[in-house]
């Protein structure tokens, strides 16, 4: 993780909308929390959470406190430090739909300003249903808190979840609004996967290793496999997944990031406006799938039981399954298949990519054998984050037969000082969102790109029934 620089370490204040829902009291609180421990905010925060609930600074805290201990465990959660974050922390009642909200919002964050003695930055999360994107975006711009203090100081910026958008349709809409309301630099679109640290890994081993560049290419890849797959059903969310399925739940946006993360070029530099350049240019690329080729490139599938899901239309056709054939236009890529896989109720839970080179055409290998002798690099974002190279050698003794043998590091074996350096997704997101870092969040070309590749599917699969599986299966027999 990036140290807080001098020039980063000016007064914040961050405005959680939807302080008390899920996605705060899970993820959020829990990372602003080991941010504080770890010495990666400003000297001088605060962390307003603003809902419905008619809580006091202090009922916050205590919500606060449950939060973070429910989620790290007790044994992680650091009492003595605890107290000292929750000083920093309060609670502003307030309803999105109702501009008085956000005058008292306005009101309660200048209070804050003229106690530390000077204009402050201010970051505005939205972790909330992207059915109030529009209400909340608009009466945040008519307030004036997105306008910052001056060029020079008191930034403001908004991030802002996904899914954005529902199509392509909906997405440009959204892009719209957001370029009506803010700056490109203001906003911060989160994909959580591109803050998972295998993911962050790829490019630095790729262009920093002169072994695999130069084979990172048609010649000598034979295909690539993206999997992203759950054992578990849709559980609680059985109203928003059945109106969005799984190819919108995560194959437009994380699957998508992990495909251009593996088939970009170099950017030459690491900074975020090249990074993200160059994975924009993978996704346009990516060949449309027309209606012709869908049942023919693309498998969609749904877990037996699916429909019997608290939620969930008992005819749904929606899919929890998806596995697409996907293809880049340009000679690097050509005729190489990237292989998108996702899923739920399946037989494991991880998320990887393999890459499979082609089988050596001069193989030293006995004439009876029947193995293919692939090397297979495989970058694992969960669980066990790490990376693995599945080589050949000479087995021992009297004979000449060759055996799979595998290099491969884990990080959460690496350690400084005894302390585990991984980095978690949302750690990073939150202190990249506040240094002003844009490499991990997606531009507006991106996701609009996406939309482009993903929409034309989702309109063919209308009429297209989706295959049964078991749940605990590897999905539909017809993928195996």
């Amino acid at each position: 993780m990036v140290i807080m620089k001098k020039d980063h370490n000016v007064p914040t204040l961050v405005t959680l909308f939807g302080g008390t829902g899920d996605l705060s009291q899970k993820k959020l609180l829990p990372a602003f929390f080991n941010l504080y421990r770890g010495g990666y905010l400003p000297d001088s925060f605060k962390i307003l959470g603003i809902a419905r609930k008619k809580f006091s600074d202090n009922d916050y805290r205590d919500f606060v406190e449950q939060a973070i201990c429910a989620n790290s465990g007790e044994e992680k959660c650091y009492r003595d430090k605890l107290k000292s974050f929750l000083d920093h922390v309060i609670y502003q009642p307030g309803d999105i739909s109702v501009p008085e909200s956000y005058k008292a919002l306005s009101e309660r964050l200048i209070a804050e300003e003229s106690e530390i003695g000077q204009c402050a930055n201010k970051l505005f999360y939205i972790a909330m249903s992207p059915k109030f994107y529009e209400t909340l975006l608009r009466n945040l711009a008519d307030s004036g808190l997105t306008i910052p203090c001056s060029n020079e100081t008191g930034w403001t910026r908004v991030l802002i979840e996904k899914p954005f958008g529902n199509d392509i349709k909906t997405a440009q809409a959204l892009d719209e609004l957001l370029g009506l309301l803010f700056r490109e630099e203001q906003i911060f679109r989160i994909d959580h996967y591109l803050g998972k640290e295998t993911l962050q890994d790829i490019l630095t081993f790729r262009f920093s290793n002169a072994i695999f560049e130069p084979v990172w290419n048609s010649d000598y890849i034979d295909r690539i496999e993206i999997k992203l797959l759950e054992s578990g059903g849709v559980g609680e969310r059985g109203a928003f997944y059945d109106g969005v399925g799984a190819l919108r739940d995560v194959g437009q946006n994380h699957i998508l990031q992990m495909l251009a993360l593996i088939a970009m070029d170099s950017p030459m530099i690491m900074n975020a406006e090249a990074i993200r350049r160059k994975r924009v240019e993978v996704i346009e690329n990516l060949h449309h799938i027309s209606a012709d080729e869908v049942r023919s490139l693309v498998i969609r599938g749904q877990y037996k039981g699916y429909r019997k899901e608290a939620d969930v239309e008992p005819e749904s056709k929606t899919e929890t399954y998806f596995k697409v054939r996907a293809f880049l236009h340009g000679k690097r890529w050509d005729g190489v298949p990237f292989i998108l896989e996702s899923g739920k109720g399946l037989k494991e839970k991880k998320t990887e990519i393999r890459v499979y080179f082609k089988r050596s055409e001069n193989c030293l290998c006995p004439p009876e054998s029947e193995q293919h002798h692939e090397n297979i690099l495989t970058f694992r974002i969960q669980p066990n984050e790490g990376i693995s190279v599945l080589f050949w050698s000479k087995k021992a003794g009297f004979t000449s037969e060759v055996e799979p043998s595998e290099l491969s590091f884990n990080y959460k074996a690496g350690t400084v000082n005894g302390i585990n350096m991984i980095t978690k997704a949302y750690d990073r997101i939150l202190h990249d969102a506040i240094v002003g870092d844009q490499t991990l969040f997606t531009s507006t070309k991106e996701v609009l790109a996406s939309w482009r590749f993903i929409t034309p599917i989702v309109q063919a699969w209308k009429d297209i029934e989706p295959y049964g599986y078991e749940r605990g299966s590897n999905g539909p027999e017809s993928t195996r």
